[in-house]
């Protein structure tokens, strides 16, 4: 099945129960069906197996590895570096990768930060980060 997404056309079929689903980068649907049909080609000759996902970091290393060098050049830069730090040293979360991030987590982090004394005005601006932060990293 092909199916546009904006101007370009993405295809998605099932595959030994595995879904696969994939953008052309195509705005033309007749490319785009037959793009389909050579991925579907491919894996039934077994020249191509299912994509292994990309290794995902952890919250820790995308915080100081991508979003402080990033924010330091934006005015905005004070706001980010507020709501990394307490992330990065906040153990229980800093070490999960992003995709396994849960809203248990993130509850689990501001609980930690309510019991250390904090207002629920600081606590609401560091998830605020944390938010714009895991926007950044779908991205």
């Amino acid at each position: 099945m092909i199916y546009k997404r904006g101007r370009v056309y993405w295809y998605k079929f099932q595959w030994r129960g595995r879904s696969v689903r994939e953008s052309t980068k195509q705005g033309n649907d007749k490319v785009a069906r037959q793009m389909e049909a050579a991925h579907r080609t491919a894996l039934a000759k077994g020249e191509v197996g299912i994509r292994e996902k990309k290794p995902v970091p952890t919250l820790a290393e995308f915080l100081s590895k991508r979003i402080e060098p990033w924010s330091k050049i934006r005015p905005s830069w004070a706001w980010y570096r507020s709501g990394v730090k307490p992330m990065i040293a906040y153990n229980g979360m800093s070490g999960l990768n992003l995709d396994s991030i849960t809203s248990e987590s993130i509850a689990e982090y501001a609980r930690h930060r309510q019991s250390k004394g904090l207002q629920p005005g600081t606590i609401n601006r560091e998830l605020r980060v944390l938010r714009r932060c895991l926007r950044l990293a779908v991205e």
